[in-house]
Protein backbone atom coordinates (compact mmCIF):
# COMPACT_ATOMS: atom_id res chain seq x y z
CA UNK A 1 0.00 0.00 0.00
CA UNK A 2 0.98 3.14 -1.06
CA UNK A 3 0.76 6.94 0.22
CA UNK A 4 -0.60 8.09 3.61
CA UNK A 5 -3.33 5.63 4.00
CA UNK A 6 -0.28 2.95 4.49
CA UNK A 7 1.55 4.77 7.04
CA UNK A 8 -1.91 5.41 8.97
CA UNK A 9 -3.22 1.98 9.00
CA UNK A 10 0.25 0.31 10.33
CA UNK A 11 -1.71 2.00 14.05
CA UNK A 12 -4.87 0.13 13.11
CA UNK A 13 -5.48 -3.11 14.92
CA UNK A 14 -4.85 -6.27 12.50
CA UNK A 15 -8.78 -6.76 11.99
CA UNK A 16 -9.03 -3.49 10.64
CA UNK A 17 -6.31 -3.80 8.40
CA UNK A 18 -7.85 -6.35 6.10
CA UNK A 19 -11.36 -4.41 5.78
CA UNK A 20 -10.18 -3.09 2.44
CA UNK A 21 -10.25 -6.74 1.32
CA UNK A 22 -13.59 -7.79 3.42
CA UNK A 23 -14.81 -5.01 2.31
CA UNK A 24 -19.09 -5.80 2.30
CA UNK A 25 -18.50 -8.11 5.28
CA UNK A 26 -18.67 -5.12 7.75
CA UNK A 27 -20.40 -2.81 6.07
CA UNK A 28 -24.49 -3.11 5.34
CA UNK A 29 -25.61 -1.68 2.49
CA UNK A 30 -28.61 0.62 1.13
CA UNK A 31 -32.19 -0.62 1.26
CA UNK A 32 -31.42 -1.46 -2.49
CA UNK A 33 -29.00 -4.10 -1.58
CA UNK A 34 -29.97 -5.58 1.87
CA UNK A 35 -27.78 -8.39 1.38
CA UNK A 36 -23.93 -7.85 2.91
CA UNK A 37 -21.73 -8.15 -0.41
CA UNK A 38 -17.76 -7.97 -1.12
CA UNK A 39 -18.29 -5.73 -4.11
CA UNK A 40 -16.61 -2.76 -5.04
CA UNK A 41 -20.40 -0.93 -5.74
CA UNK A 42 -21.35 1.61 -2.82
CA UNK A 43 -24.83 2.30 -2.10
CA UNK A 44 -26.02 6.50 -1.91
CA UNK A 45 -28.48 8.07 -0.36
CA UNK A 46 -30.70 9.88 -2.89
CA UNK A 47 -30.34 13.39 -3.10
CA UNK A 48 -33.56 15.61 -1.65
CA UNK A 49 -33.97 18.55 -1.01
CA UNK A 50 -33.47 19.84 2.27
CA UNK A 51 -36.97 19.92 4.55
CA UNK A 52 -37.05 23.94 5.69
CA UNK A 53 -38.77 23.89 8.93
CA UNK A 54 -41.93 26.15 8.46
CA UNK A 55 -45.30 25.68 9.91
CA UNK A 56 -47.90 24.04 7.60
CA UNK A 57 -50.95 25.05 7.26
CA UNK A 58 -48.93 28.57 6.71
CA UNK A 59 -50.68 32.18 6.30
CA UNK A 60 -49.16 33.98 3.14
CA UNK A 61 -46.79 32.77 0.74
CA UNK A 62 -43.35 34.20 2.27
CA UNK A 63 -40.70 31.31 2.14
CA UNK A 64 -37.21 31.77 3.54
CA UNK A 65 -33.94 32.37 1.02
CA UNK A 66 -31.33 29.64 1.08
CA UNK A 67 -29.10 29.57 4.39
CA UNK A 68 -31.99 32.09 5.77
CA UNK A 69 -33.06 31.75 9.56
CA UNK A 70 -36.91 32.39 10.34
CA UNK A 71 -39.07 31.99 12.76
CA UNK A 72 -41.35 28.92 12.94
CA UNK A 73 -44.87 30.54 12.30
CA UNK A 74 -47.71 30.22 10.70
CA UNK A 75 -48.16 33.91 10.20
CA UNK A 76 -46.41 35.52 7.16
CA UNK A 77 -45.43 38.82 8.94
CA UNK A 78 -43.63 36.84 11.76
CA UNK A 79 -41.24 34.87 9.50
CA UNK A 80 -40.84 38.25 7.39
CA UNK A 81 -39.57 40.06 10.88
CA UNK A 82 -37.78 37.28 12.30
CA UNK A 83 -35.77 37.04 8.68
CA UNK A 84 -34.47 40.79 10.03
CA UNK A 85 -33.69 39.58 13.64
CA UNK A 86 -32.58 36.60 14.13
CA UNK A 87 -29.16 35.79 14.33
CA UNK A 88 -27.66 34.61 10.88
CA UNK A 89 -25.26 31.91 11.75
CA UNK A 90 -23.10 30.37 8.79
CA UNK A 91 -24.12 26.56 8.62
CA UNK A 92 -21.90 24.12 8.34
CA UNK A 93 -21.51 23.01 4.43
CA UNK A 94 -21.22 19.15 5.43
CA UNK A 95 -22.25 16.85 2.61
CA UNK A 96 -21.06 13.66 4.68
CA UNK A 97 -21.14 12.57 8.48
CA UNK A 98 -20.36 10.20 10.39
CA UNK A 99 -22.37 9.18 13.52
CA UNK A 100 -20.86 7.75 16.06
CA UNK A 101 -22.63 4.94 18.06
CA UNK A 102 -22.66 3.75 21.96
CA UNK A 103 -21.30 0.18 20.87
CA UNK A 104 -22.75 -2.49 22.95
CA UNK A 105 -25.17 -2.15 25.76
CA UNK A 106 -23.81 -2.40 28.91
CA UNK A 107 -24.91 -1.10 32.27
CA UNK A 108 -24.67 3.23 32.58
CA UNK A 109 -25.05 3.02 28.44
CA UNK A 110 -28.24 1.16 26.58
CA UNK A 111 -31.09 1.77 24.40
CA UNK A 112 -31.49 5.09 25.05
CA UNK A 113 -28.41 5.66 22.52
CA UNK A 114 -29.79 3.27 20.04
CA UNK A 115 -33.20 5.50 19.62
CA UNK A 116 -30.88 8.92 20.00
CA UNK A 117 -28.51 8.06 17.24
CA UNK A 118 -31.76 6.62 15.03
CA UNK A 119 -33.49 10.10 14.84
CA UNK A 120 -30.35 11.56 14.61
CA UNK A 121 -29.91 9.67 11.38
CA UNK A 122 -33.38 10.48 10.23
CA UNK A 123 -32.54 14.49 11.04
CA UNK A 124 -29.23 14.12 8.84
CA UNK A 125 -31.52 12.71 5.71
CA UNK A 126 -34.39 15.15 6.61
CA UNK A 127 -31.10 17.85 5.49
CA UNK A 128 -29.90 15.78 2.97
CA UNK A 129 -26.77 14.67 4.56
CA UNK A 130 -25.30 11.47 3.77
CA UNK A 131 -25.13 9.44 7.37
CA UNK A 132 -22.29 7.11 7.96
CA UNK A 133 -22.78 4.57 10.91
CA UNK A 134 -19.86 3.17 13.57
CA UNK A 135 -21.56 0.61 15.93
CA UNK A 136 -20.61 -2.96 16.17
CA UNK A 137 -23.87 -3.43 18.13
CA UNK A 138 -26.41 -5.40 15.34
CA UNK A 139 -29.40 -5.57 17.71
CA UNK A 140 -29.77 -2.17 17.44
CA UNK A 141 -32.73 -0.18 15.63
CA UNK A 142 -29.67 2.24 13.80
CA UNK A 143 -28.52 -0.20 12.04
CA UNK A 144 -30.64 -0.95 9.77
CA UNK A 145 -30.13 -0.29 6.47
CA UNK A 146 -32.87 2.50 6.21
CA UNK A 147 -30.88 4.79 8.02
CA UNK A 148 -27.51 5.25 6.99
CA UNK A 149 -25.81 4.84 3.82
CA UNK A 150 -23.08 3.25 5.26
CA UNK A 151 -22.72 1.07 8.47
CA UNK A 152 -19.24 -0.25 9.97
CA UNK A 153 -20.17 -2.94 12.36
CA UNK A 154 -16.42 -2.02 13.97
CA UNK A 155 -15.92 -1.47 17.68
CA UNK A 156 -16.29 2.09 19.02
CA UNK A 157 -12.30 2.70 19.92
CA UNK A 158 -10.15 5.46 18.72
CA UNK A 159 -8.45 3.20 16.28
CA UNK A 160 -11.28 1.94 14.67
CA UNK A 161 -13.24 5.29 14.08
CA UNK A 162 -9.97 6.89 12.90
CA UNK A 163 -9.82 4.12 10.56
CA UNK A 164 -13.37 4.81 9.19
CA UNK A 165 -12.49 8.60 9.03
CA UNK A 166 -9.74 8.09 6.76
CA UNK A 167 -12.05 6.06 4.83
CA UNK A 168 -15.10 7.85 4.54
CA UNK A 169 -12.94 11.28 5.03
CA UNK A 170 -16.22 12.82 5.75
CA UNK A 171 -17.08 16.24 6.61
CA UNK A 172 -18.20 16.43 9.95
CA UNK A 173 -18.73 14.05 13.19
CA UNK A 174 -21.37 13.49 15.21
CA UNK A 175 -20.04 12.22 18.81
CA UNK A 176 -22.97 13.11 21.36
CA UNK A 177 -25.38 10.63 20.46
CA UNK A 178 -23.24 7.34 21.31
CA UNK A 179 -23.33 8.06 25.21
CA UNK A 180 -19.72 8.11 26.81
CA UNK A 181 -17.98 5.86 24.21
CA UNK A 182 -18.18 8.22 21.59
CA UNK A 183 -16.89 11.11 24.08
CA UNK A 184 -14.22 9.81 24.81
CA UNK A 185 -13.22 8.26 21.21
CA UNK A 186 -13.79 11.89 20.11
CA UNK A 187 -11.67 13.19 22.86
CA UNK A 188 -8.93 10.75 21.91
CA UNK A 189 -9.08 11.64 18.10
CA UNK A 190 -8.56 14.92 18.89
CA UNK A 191 -6.00 14.33 20.98
CA UNK A 192 -4.37 12.57 18.28
CA UNK A 193 -5.07 14.85 15.56
CA UNK A 194 -6.94 12.99 13.40
CA UNK A 195 -9.89 15.16 13.08
CA UNK A 196 -7.36 17.93 12.31
CA UNK A 197 -5.77 16.28 10.33
CA UNK A 198 -8.38 15.02 8.04
CA UNK A 199 -10.28 18.11 8.59
CA UNK A 200 -13.58 16.71 9.59
CA UNK A 201 -15.56 19.35 11.71
CA UNK A 202 -17.12 18.20 15.11
CA UNK A 203 -20.68 19.29 14.74
CA UNK A 204 -22.94 20.48 17.70
CA UNK A 205 -20.89 20.43 21.01
CA UNK A 206 -16.78 21.31 20.53
CA UNK A 207 -14.13 19.42 22.01
CA UNK A 208 -13.35 21.61 24.51
CA UNK A 209 -16.39 21.74 26.17
CA UNK A 210 -16.75 18.22 26.25
CA UNK A 211 -12.88 17.86 27.83
CA UNK A 212 -14.24 20.63 30.51
CA UNK A 213 -17.02 18.31 31.26
CA UNK A 214 -15.19 15.07 31.51
CA UNK A 215 -12.23 16.25 33.25
CA UNK A 216 -13.32 16.56 36.78
CA UNK A 217 -10.35 19.45 37.43
CA UNK A 218 -11.50 21.06 34.80
CA UNK A 219 -14.84 21.29 35.28
CA UNK A 220 -14.41 22.62 39.06
CA UNK A 221 -13.11 25.37 37.55
CA UNK A 222 -15.53 26.60 35.02
CA UNK A 223 -18.01 26.74 37.48
CA UNK A 224 -16.22 28.94 39.97
CA UNK A 225 -15.10 31.29 37.15
CA UNK A 226 -19.15 32.09 37.38
CA UNK A 227 -19.37 31.65 40.75
CA UNK A 228 -21.32 28.28 40.44
CA UNK A 229 -21.17 26.34 43.84
CA UNK A 230 -19.58 22.64 43.40
CA UNK A 231 -18.81 20.17 46.16
CA UNK A 232 -15.50 20.79 47.92
CA UNK A 233 -13.03 18.60 45.78
CA UNK A 234 -9.29 17.54 44.62
CA UNK A 235 -8.88 15.70 41.50
CA UNK A 236 -6.05 13.05 42.05
CA UNK A 237 -4.40 10.08 40.12
CA UNK A 238 -2.62 8.34 42.80
CA UNK A 239 -3.68 6.47 45.81
CA UNK A 240 -1.89 8.70 47.74
CA UNK A 241 -2.78 11.96 46.45
CA UNK A 242 -6.38 10.17 47.19
CA UNK A 243 -5.76 10.43 50.84
CA UNK A 244 -4.39 13.25 51.14
CA UNK A 245 -7.04 14.86 49.51
CA UNK A 246 -9.59 13.56 52.15
CA UNK A 247 -7.69 14.29 55.09
CA UNK A 248 -7.86 17.94 53.83
CA UNK A 249 -11.72 17.81 52.92
CA UNK A 250 -12.24 15.85 56.03
CA UNK A 251 -14.25 12.33 56.03
CA UNK A 252 -16.61 11.10 55.15
CA UNK A 253 -15.58 11.64 51.08
CA UNK A 254 -17.27 10.32 47.60
CA UNK A 255 -14.89 9.08 45.03
CA UNK A 256 -15.90 10.09 41.47
CA UNK A 257 -14.67 8.30 38.34
CA UNK A 258 -13.43 10.76 35.46
CA UNK A 259 -14.63 9.27 31.49
CA UNK A 260 -16.60 5.90 32.90
CA UNK A 261 -19.99 4.78 32.71
CA UNK A 262 -22.84 4.69 35.50
CA UNK A 263 -20.40 5.93 37.86
CA UNK A 264 -17.96 2.72 37.79
CA UNK A 265 -15.83 2.91 40.37
CA UNK A 266 -17.27 5.37 42.72
CA UNK A 267 -18.32 5.44 45.73
CA UNK A 268 -18.39 6.58 49.80
CA UNK A 269 -15.44 6.24 52.13
CA UNK A 270 -16.00 6.95 56.42
CA UNK A 271 -11.97 6.41 56.48
CA UNK A 272 -8.44 6.19 55.03
CA UNK A 273 -9.04 1.79 54.78
CA UNK A 274 -11.84 2.08 52.87
CA UNK A 275 -10.28 5.17 50.89
CA UNK A 276 -7.12 3.29 50.23
CA UNK A 277 -9.15 0.09 48.76
CA UNK A 278 -11.64 2.24 46.65
CA UNK A 279 -8.88 4.67 45.06
CA UNK A 280 -7.26 1.75 44.02
CA UNK A 281 -9.87 -0.13 42.39
CA UNK A 282 -11.16 3.45 40.68
CA UNK A 283 -7.66 3.90 39.19
CA UNK A 284 -7.04 0.73 37.47
CA UNK A 285 -10.53 1.99 35.63
CA UNK A 286 -10.04 5.63 35.18
CA UNK A 287 -6.54 8.10 35.12
CA UNK A 288 -8.40 10.67 37.21
CA UNK A 289 -10.48 10.57 40.51
CA UNK A 290 -12.16 13.47 42.37
CA UNK A 291 -12.56 13.41 45.80
CA UNK A 292 -14.89 15.90 47.36
CA UNK A 293 -17.05 16.54 50.51
CA UNK A 294 -20.03 14.09 50.97
CA UNK A 295 -23.46 14.98 50.82
CA UNK A 296 -24.67 12.24 51.42
CA UNK A 297 -28.83 12.70 52.20
CA UNK A 298 -28.92 15.69 50.17
CA UNK A 299 -31.96 15.86 47.14
CA UNK A 300 -30.40 15.10 44.10
CA UNK A 301 -32.30 16.57 40.85
CA UNK A 302 -31.62 16.56 37.24
CA UNK A 303 -32.12 19.41 34.61
CA UNK A 304 -32.63 18.57 30.73
CA UNK A 305 -31.15 21.70 29.03
CA UNK A 306 -31.08 22.32 25.22
CA UNK A 307 -28.72 25.75 23.66
CA UNK A 308 -28.74 26.13 20.64
CA UNK A 309 -25.75 28.22 18.39
CA UNK A 310 -27.16 31.58 18.60
CA UNK A 311 -27.36 31.11 22.82
CA UNK A 312 -31.34 30.42 22.97
CA UNK A 313 -31.60 28.32 26.28
CA UNK A 314 -34.65 26.44 27.17
CA UNK A 315 -35.32 23.59 29.95
CA UNK A 316 -36.65 20.78 28.69
CA UNK A 317 -38.03 19.72 32.02
CA UNK A 318 -36.69 18.52 35.24
CA UNK A 319 -36.04 15.50 37.45
CA UNK A 320 -36.09 14.65 41.35
CA UNK A 321 -34.69 11.18 42.26
CA UNK A 322 -36.81 9.53 45.28
CA UNK A 323 -33.58 8.54 46.85
CA UNK A 324 -31.35 11.25 48.33
CA UNK A 325 -28.08 11.63 46.83
CA UNK A 326 -25.63 8.52 47.67
CA UNK A 327 -27.49 6.43 45.26
CA UNK A 328 -27.06 6.79 41.62
CA UNK A 329 -29.75 7.96 39.78
CA UNK A 330 -29.83 4.72 36.76
CA UNK A 331 -30.44 2.73 40.49
CA UNK A 332 -32.80 5.13 42.01
CA UNK A 333 -36.47 5.58 41.42
CA UNK A 334 -37.06 9.13 39.31
CA UNK A 335 -39.97 11.28 38.59
CA UNK A 336 -40.33 14.53 36.25
CA UNK A 337 -40.96 17.33 36.38
CA UNK A 338 -39.13 17.12 39.97
CA UNK A 339 -42.41 17.05 42.94
CA UNK A 340 -40.68 18.98 46.12
CA UNK A 341 -39.51 21.98 44.91
CA UNK A 342 -41.50 25.66 45.82
CA UNK A 343 -41.33 28.05 43.26
CA UNK A 344 -38.16 29.55 44.51
CA UNK A 345 -35.95 26.52 44.75
CA UNK A 346 -37.05 25.24 40.81
CA UNK A 347 -36.22 29.12 39.55
CA UNK A 348 -33.02 29.27 41.11
CA UNK A 349 -31.35 26.05 39.95
CA UNK A 350 -32.78 26.63 36.32
CA UNK A 351 -30.75 29.78 36.79
CA UNK A 352 -28.04 27.99 37.27
CA UNK A 353 -28.58 25.50 35.10
CA UNK A 354 -28.97 27.75 32.32
CA UNK A 355 -25.72 29.90 33.24
CA UNK A 356 -23.51 26.99 33.19
CA UNK A 357 -25.00 25.30 30.02
CA UNK A 358 -24.10 28.84 28.38
CA UNK A 359 -20.32 29.30 29.96
CA UNK A 360 -19.12 25.80 28.84
CA UNK A 361 -20.62 26.54 25.12
CA UNK A 362 -22.71 22.91 25.12
CA UNK A 363 -24.40 23.24 21.74
CA UNK A 364 -27.18 20.68 21.49
CA UNK A 365 -29.20 19.02 24.75
CA UNK A 366 -27.30 17.70 27.64
CA UNK A 367 -28.11 17.50 31.53
CA UNK A 368 -27.02 19.12 34.32
CA UNK A 369 -27.08 16.93 38.05
CA UNK A 370 -27.77 18.87 41.32
CA UNK A 371 -27.67 18.06 45.25
CA UNK A 372 -29.83 20.47 47.14
CA UNK A 373 -29.95 20.40 50.96
CA UNK A 374 -33.51 19.90 52.03
CA UNK A 375 -32.87 22.01 54.55
CA UNK A 376 -31.86 24.89 53.21
CA UNK A 377 -30.86 26.77 49.51
CA UNK A 378 -27.26 25.34 49.82
CA UNK A 379 -27.17 23.49 46.71
CA UNK A 380 -23.94 22.19 44.88
CA UNK A 381 -23.88 21.09 40.82
CA UNK A 382 -22.32 17.24 40.64
CA UNK A 383 -21.41 17.33 37.22
CA UNK A 384 -23.03 18.12 33.53
CA UNK A 385 -23.46 15.43 30.66
CA UNK A 386 -22.82 17.13 27.56
CA UNK A 387 -24.04 14.56 25.11
CA UNK A 388 -27.85 13.96 24.46
CA UNK A 389 -29.97 11.79 27.54
CA UNK A 390 -32.64 9.72 26.95
CA UNK A 391 -35.75 11.70 28.44
CA UNK A 392 -35.62 14.50 24.92
CA UNK A 393 -35.85 14.30 21.83
CA UNK A 394 -32.90 13.83 19.48
CA UNK A 395 -34.01 15.73 16.36
CA UNK A 396 -33.43 19.25 17.20
CA UNK A 397 -30.47 18.43 18.47
CA UNK A 398 -29.04 17.04 15.67
CA UNK A 399 -30.40 20.42 13.53
CA UNK A 400 -29.17 22.31 15.75
CA UNK A 401 -25.72 20.75 15.49
CA UNK A 402 -26.53 22.16 11.80
CA UNK A 403 -26.31 25.17 12.34
CA UNK A 404 -30.29 25.52 13.06
CA UNK A 405 -31.96 27.82 16.32
CA UNK A 406 -34.60 27.09 18.13
CA UNK A 407 -36.82 29.59 17.07
CA UNK A 408 -37.20 28.30 13.44
CA UNK A 409 -37.07 24.38 14.45
CA UNK A 410 -41.19 23.35 14.82
CA UNK A 411 -42.58 21.99 18.15
CA UNK A 412 -42.76 18.54 17.14
CA UNK A 413 -46.16 18.51 19.20
CA UNK A 414 -48.24 20.71 18.20
CA UNK A 415 -46.30 21.00 14.25
CA UNK A 416 -47.46 24.48 14.11
CA UNK A 417 -45.19 26.40 16.37
CA UNK A 418 -41.75 27.11 17.51
CA UNK A 419 -39.32 24.33 19.39
CA UNK A 420 -37.92 27.43 21.71
CA UNK A 421 -40.10 26.98 24.33
CA UNK A 422 -40.40 25.38 27.70
CA UNK A 423 -43.18 22.80 28.44
CA UNK A 424 -45.86 23.08 31.19
CA UNK A 425 -46.63 19.16 32.20
CA UNK A 426 -49.98 18.31 33.16
CA UNK A 427 -48.99 14.88 34.18
CA UNK A 428 -46.02 12.59 36.25
CA UNK A 429 -43.67 10.33 34.69
CA UNK A 430 -41.95 7.61 37.14
CA UNK A 431 -39.15 5.72 36.28
CA UNK A 432 -38.13 2.54 38.44
CA UNK A 433 -35.26 0.83 37.81
CA UNK A 434 -34.73 -2.80 37.57
CA UNK A 435 -32.23 -5.34 38.01
CA UNK A 436 -31.37 -8.71 36.99
CA UNK A 437 -29.19 -10.11 39.89
CA UNK A 438 -31.36 -13.24 40.22
CA UNK A 439 -29.25 -15.47 38.35
CA UNK A 440 -26.15 -14.88 40.49
CA UNK A 441 -25.39 -16.45 43.51
CA UNK A 442 -26.62 -15.84 47.22
CA UNK A 443 -23.16 -13.70 47.61
CA UNK A 444 -23.92 -11.51 45.17
CA UNK A 445 -24.04 -7.90 46.84
CA UNK A 446 -27.33 -6.60 46.05
CA UNK A 447 -27.04 -2.54 47.96
CA UNK A 448 -27.31 0.30 45.88
CA UNK A 449 -24.70 3.18 45.92
CA UNK A 450 -23.18 5.50 43.63
CA UNK A 451 -21.62 2.86 40.94
CA UNK A 452 -25.22 2.08 38.94
CA UNK A 453 -26.13 -1.81 38.67
CA UNK A 454 -29.52 -1.89 37.40
CA UNK A 455 -29.57 -3.18 33.97
CA UNK A 456 -33.27 -1.65 32.60
CA UNK A 457 -36.37 0.22 33.85
CA UNK A 458 -40.24 0.89 33.46
CA UNK A 459 -41.74 3.82 32.95
CA UNK A 460 -44.98 5.05 33.51
CA UNK A 461 -47.17 8.16 33.52
CA UNK A 462 -50.48 9.39 35.42
CA UNK A 463 -52.19 12.46 36.57
CA UNK A 464 -50.70 11.67 39.71
CA UNK A 465 -47.64 10.46 41.67
CA UNK A 466 -49.63 7.27 43.32
CA UNK A 467 -50.94 6.43 39.79
CA UNK A 468 -47.75 6.54 37.94
CA UNK A 469 -45.60 4.96 40.32
CA UNK A 470 -48.15 1.99 40.75
CA UNK A 471 -48.34 1.59 36.97
CA UNK A 472 -44.40 0.90 37.14
CA UNK A 473 -44.30 -1.52 39.22
CA UNK A 474 -38.75 -8.40 57.30
CA UNK A 475 -36.39 -9.96 59.45
CA UNK A 476 -33.84 -7.35 58.55
CA UNK A 477 -36.36 -4.30 57.91
CA UNK A 478 -34.63 -1.66 59.03
CA UNK A 479 -31.48 -2.82 57.39
CA UNK A 480 -33.49 -2.90 54.23
CA UNK A 481 -34.43 0.41 54.78
CA UNK A 482 -31.67 1.68 56.15
CA UNK A 483 -29.57 0.77 53.59
CA UNK A 484 -30.96 1.20 50.26
CA UNK A 485 -31.38 -2.16 48.07
CA UNK A 486 -33.05 -2.85 44.77
CA UNK A 487 -36.09 -4.24 46.65
CA UNK A 488 -36.31 -0.90 48.81
CA UNK A 489 -39.25 0.56 47.85
CA UNK A 490 -40.96 -2.76 48.45
CA UNK A 491 -39.66 -2.79 52.18
CA UNK A 492 -41.01 0.53 52.86
CA UNK A 493 -44.48 -0.24 51.72
CA UNK A 494 -44.04 -3.44 53.61
CA UNK A 495 -43.08 -1.77 56.79
CA UNK A 496 -45.83 0.75 56.45
CA UNK A 497 -48.39 -2.05 55.47
CA UNK A 498 -47.66 -5.12 57.80
CA UNK A 499 -45.16 -3.45 60.77
CA UNK A 500 -47.06 -0.33 61.16
CA UNK A 501 -44.13 2.21 60.59
CA UNK A 502 -45.64 5.77 59.80
CA UNK A 503 -43.72 8.23 57.75
CA UNK A 504 -41.04 10.11 60.06
CA UNK A 505 -40.14 6.48 61.42
CA UNK A 506 -39.31 5.46 57.62
CA UNK A 507 -37.78 9.22 56.93
CA UNK A 508 -35.72 8.87 60.00
CA UNK A 509 -34.29 5.50 58.39
CA UNK A 510 -34.09 6.57 54.65
CA UNK A 511 -34.23 10.57 54.43
CA UNK A 512 -36.04 9.82 51.73
CA UNK A 513 -38.46 12.97 51.35
CA UNK A 514 -41.42 12.98 53.34
CA UNK A 515 -43.55 14.15 50.44
CA UNK A 516 -42.48 10.53 48.37
CA UNK A 517 -43.71 8.61 51.64
CA UNK A 518 -47.18 10.83 52.35
CA UNK A 519 -48.11 9.42 48.77
CA UNK A 520 -46.67 5.68 49.50
CA UNK A 521 -48.61 6.46 52.47
CA UNK A 522 -52.14 7.15 50.47
CA UNK A 523 -51.53 3.77 48.38
CA UNK A 524 -51.43 1.68 51.65
CA UNK A 525 -54.37 3.77 52.97
CA UNK A 526 -56.02 3.01 49.96
CA UNK A 527 -55.60 -0.39 49.92
CA UNK A 528 -56.41 -1.06 53.30
CA UNK A 529 -59.79 0.75 52.94
CA UNK A 530 -60.30 -1.62 50.07
CA UNK A 531 -60.14 -4.60 51.62
CA UNK A 532 -62.14 -3.84 54.58
CA UNK A 533 -65.09 -3.49 51.87
CA UNK A 534 -65.01 -7.41 51.63
CA UNK A 535 -66.63 -7.36 48.01
CA UNK A 536 -66.28 -4.65 44.47
CA UNK A 537 -69.48 -3.85 44.96
CA UNK A 538 -69.22 -2.27 47.80
CA UNK A 539 -66.86 0.29 46.63
CA UNK A 540 -68.69 3.75 46.39
CA UNK A 541 -68.38 5.62 43.11
CA UNK A 542 -65.27 7.99 42.52
CA UNK A 543 -66.28 11.49 43.54
CA UNK A 544 -64.88 14.37 41.04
Amino acid sequence: MQGPLAVFTSRIPTTARVLPALNGLVRARHPSTRFFSTTQFRSRIAPTKPLRAIAAPAVGSYTPKDGEHVLNSPSELARKLSAKVLPQLDRPKVKKVVVVGSGGLSIGQAGEFDYSGSQAMKALREEGVEAVLINPNIATWQTSHQLASEVYFLPITADYVAYVLEKERPDGILLTFGGQSALNVGIALDKMGVLDRLGVRVLGTPIKTLVISEDRELFVQALKEIDIPVAQSTAVSTVDAALEAAERIGYPVILRSAFTLGGLGSGFANDPVELRDLSAKSLSLSPQVLIERSMKGWKELEYEVVRDGADNTIICCNMENFDPLGTHTGDSIVVAPSQTLNDDEYHMLRSAAIKVIRHLGVVGECNIQYALNPDSREYCVIEVNARRQDTLSPTPAAKIALGHTLPELPNAVTKTTTACFEPSLDYIVTKIPKWDLAKFSNEVNREIGSAMKSVGEVMAIGRTFEESLQKADAAELERALNRPTDMRLFAIAYAMYNDKYNVQEIHDLTKIDKWFLYKIENIVNTSRALSSLGKLSSVPPPSY
